[in-house]
């Protein structure tokens, strides 16, 4: 899997996608492992984006606060 720059939007949209076509039994047996391997990926690059993201917004309030 390629590691394009995946928004954090775009993330979420494409695991919904997977969820619904899983619990509609859409997938077949064959193909679940993938979509599995997937969704981890994408949970794990949206947990990336989220810390990166509280990270940021604490080093802003901090500078605020050395005014």
């Amino acid at each position: 899997m390629t590691k394009k720059n995946i928004t954090y939007k775009e993330a979420v949209a494409e695991i919904e996608v997977i969820m619904a076509k899983m619990e509609s039994d859409e997938l077949d047996v064959d193909e679940l492992s993938a979509y599995v391997d997937r969704v981890a990926f994408l949970i794990k690059l949206c947990k990336e984006k989220l810390r990166h993201t509280e990270d940021e917004v604490k080093k802003i309030v901090e500078s605020l606060d050395e005014d």
